[in-house]
């Protein structure tokens, strides 16, 4: 998932909970999942972002002011991106994420 073509709300939604438990049929278990992929996606999004900030790392005092404002900039748009909670939780909502509990998987098998 391509985190910054995501359609996700850039500012905090009420849900219903209820509503978004009807997948799992557990509002715990939706809590989870969506938290699970929100950590996923915060290490990938730091990960990239500390890849940027690598090729800024041996400056020269020279060029130290333009490319703070290039640091600045990446950094801005980091920032401006929805947070890994509100692109997990619309990833869920649109049926994105695939997900399976073993527990449940081995009830139906001892059935």
């Amino acid at each position: 998932m391509d985190y910054k073509k995501t359609n996700a709300p850039l500012n905090t939604v009420t849900r219903d909970m209820i509503a978004m438990a009807e997948q799992t049929g557990n509002v715990y278990e939706t809590v989870c999942i969506i938290g699970k992929r929100a950590n996923q996606i915060a290490v990938e999004m730091k990960k990239d972002l500390e890849k940027k900030l690598q090729e800024f790392a041996s400056t020269d005092n020279l060029e130290e002011v333009s490319e703070n404002r290039e640091q600045i900039e990446i950094s801005r748009f980091y920032e401006k991106l929805p947070k890994p909670t509100l692109i997990a939780t619309q990833e869920y909502l649109e049926h994105k994420l695939y997900f399976s509990n073993p527990a449940k998987e081995k009830e139906r098998l001892s059935d």
